[in-house]
Formats: C-alpha cells, structure tokens, sequence
C-alpha cells in the first residue's frame, strides 16, 4: 500500500504531479495516472513562472461558460502553497451547485494556502469573501487575488487557528476549508476556530483527504454534527482515493 507520508512528501518535491494532463502538455507522462484525475478542472501550466490555469465548467445556464482561474504555485512557503486535489474538488462542487448557491453570501475560507476556493466563491457571486491562513502564506494569496482582478468582493487575511477572529472578519453565511486536517498539533485549534467562526446557520463546508484524522473528528463532534454531501456526481471517484466532501452543521 502507498505510505500517506511519502505521498505528501513527493507532492511538496514535485508539486505539478497531481495536475491533470492535457494533450498541450508535453513532458508529462510522469505524472499521476489516476481516475481522480478525470473529475478534476482543465489544467494549463508554466513551470517557468509557476503559475496554474485552472478551468472549471458549470451546469447551470449561467455558468455554462468556462470557468477559468490563474493560481501561482510555490512550494517554499510548505504544503499551503500547492493546489491540493480537495481544493480543486470543492471548486468544482460550488461550481457545480449553480451561480445562485453563493450569490450575495458573506464567505470565509480557512487554510486558504493559494486562496483557490475562495477565490473561485468570489467569481461566483459571493457579495464579500476572506481568504485567511497564516502570514507565511499571505504574499501569495495577495499574488493570486490580483491576478484574478477580484478586489472589489474578495480580501486577503491572516488568520491564525485558535486566536481570536480578527474584528474585519464577520460572522460569515458560508465556511469553506479543504486539505485543513493533516497536523494533528493543529486539530483543537481548528475545531476552537470553526466553533468561534459558524453559528447555527452558518454553512460549512469541508473537503479532506483521509489520513489519521480520528482525533480531529473525536474534537469536532463536542461542537458540530455533519454528514456526508451526496449529490455531487464525481463523490464515487474521489471517494475511491479516500478524499471525502462534508457538510457540518453547528450544535446549539
């Protein structure tokens, strides 16, 4: 069986590898060959400038056109600086909901690391979101932000786990995380700031790959009931390389 860790290592060595290729790639056949790769967006890359385009398409009538987004790429920050699958798997099932789901909804995105998801809630409609991690991570969340041109309903946030919420960031309708659960020191900080973040209406939703994440659910369950999302078409594909989708809901 593949070892988790080795994997993790080898995505922050060659982080393009869970890229899905296009014939207009070429150099590519080392890359993953896996069913996961169908489900996820259309991919264009320049190494050279480590940038990422990444197009979705919609089902809806308004979201019919393709959805495309630019994304700088870079390791040296750690792990956040890499668009993990789960994001693009989040993306795609916002997209997928239609171009009301998140019209005029005030959005916060947790562990945003290149800011992918939420910067695919702006595109959508969303009337404010806040794309938050740590400071190491900011610059290029601020690249990617300018890069998209979406100033005018989007901004950029640190947001440590398990400190206070900054005052700019409201009580928001909708919260978004992906690939937040895989350090385990940091598990009861981001259940303190989930719990501090959503109210009884608050959705939340929350894709993660499996890995040893027993205690984060043994924390999360004091403060949240969730359950699994089944009305996106490719959960059977992703289900099998052990990444999840959720939706939680707050305990009052």
């Amino acid at each position: 069986m593949r070892n988790p860790i080795d994997d993790e290592r080898y995505y922050i060595e060659e982080p393009f590898r869970y890229f899905r290729v296009g014939e207009e790639n070429v150099g590519t056949r080392d890359l993953a060959n896996t069913e996961l790769l169908s489900v996820l967006p259309g991919q264009h890359y320049s190494m050279t400038e480590k940038t990422l385009r990444l197009e979705f398409s919609g089902n809806d009538e308004k979201a019919k056109a393709m959805i495309s987004i630019s994304i700088r790429v870079d390791a040296s920050p750690g792990c956040g600086g890499i668009v993990w699958p789960a994001g693009q798997i989040l993306s795609n099932y916002l997209i997928n909901k239609g171009s009301n789901f998140l019209q005029g909804k005030c959005v916060v995105e947790l562990g945003s690391g290149t800011g992918l998801v939420g910067l695919i809630a702006a595109k959508l409609g969303a009337s404010k979101v806040w794309i938050t991690d740590q400071a190491p991570l900011l610059d290029i969340m601020q690249q990617n932000l300018s890069m998209n041109s979406l100033q005018c309903n989007c901004v950029v946030a640190e947001l440590d786990w398990g400190t206070s919420i900054p005052a700019a960031i409201p009580s928001p309708d909708v919260i978004l995380a992906a690939d937040c659960v895989y350090f385990e020191p940091a598990f009861p900080l981001l259940v303190q700031t989930l719990d501090a973040l959503a109210t009884e209406r608050t959705q939340v939703f929350f894709c993660y790959k499996k890995r040893a994440d027993k205690r984060f659910f043994g924390l999360l369950k004091k403060k949240f009931t969730w359950a699994e999302i089944m009305d996106d078409p490719n959960r059977n594909i992703y289900n099998r390389e052990s990444i999840t989708l959720i939706k939680l809901s707050k305990i009052v």
